[in-house]
């Protein structure tokens, strides 16, 4: 168990992929915008997901999840999650979020730059028809339970805080279950585990009291 935990990517944020829609917009003096819109949708259950360890579970991310972060802090959005082609910033307004009671909506105006061509070309071909975002969990800023689906128990996580530095372009939206590295889950799993042991010793106790 050491040595796996020496294996996890513990600062890296968390991925998660978003099925996006293309605008082209004209602006008032004329000139194009190239604008891509998307939603974070909240209480909705993710697809079934792998941790680090091959424990199964799903995800719901709470309304106004991200808002303390939006609040003190910019979002970017980035071309194949490479920091050196910005598509665009909360700061500028090229990157606009907007955070509502059932999603969080954003509007991405493309630059008219090398990577900004190069996005607009590959969501026009449709070799680009997602995002990524990357959030880190804040202190206490998740909860954990369990829920039967088809016969199985899965553990189900409700993001109630966390950061959300960024939501970026990417051809490969879908991530590897390795980046799917949740210290939380096992701190649930060890806490249901001393839940257990203590139940076995208060029955063990009350059996004592009896003879």
């Amino acid at each position: 168990m050491e040595e796996l935990e020496k294996k996890i990517p513990t600062n890296e944020p968390e991925k998660r992929a978003l099925p996006i829609t293309y605008e082209i917009r004209e602006s008032e003096d004329g000139k194009e915008v190239r604008t891509v819109v998307g939603s974070i949708k909240y209480n909705s259950e993710s697809r079934v997901m792998k941790d680090w360890y091959g424990d199964e579970f799903v995800e719901i991310i709470a309304p106004g999840a991200f808002s303390e972060y939006m609040k003190e802090n910019n979002t970017i959005s980035l071309w194949c999650h490479r920091t050196d082609q910005i598509l665009g910033n909360t700061k500028p307004n090229t990157l606009r979020l907007f955070d509502g009671p059932t999603e969080l909506r954003f509007e991405l105006d493309l630059p008219h730059n090398s990577w900004g061509d190069d996005a607009h070309e590959s969501i026009q071909r449709g070799d680009v028809d997602g995002v990524s975002f990357g959030f880190n969990i804040r202190t206490n800023g998740d909860r954990w339970s369990k829920i039967e689906r088809d016969g199985k128990t899965l553990y189900q996580r409700t993001v109630l805080v966390a950061t959300l530095p960024e939501i970026s372009m990417t051809p490969f939206a879908a991530y590897p279950e390795n980046e799917v590295a949740v210290r939380s889950l096992e701190e649930f799993k060890a806490e249901e585990t001393r839940a257990a042991l203590n139940t076995e010793k208060e029955e063990l106790l009350m059996e004592l009291d009896l003879i």
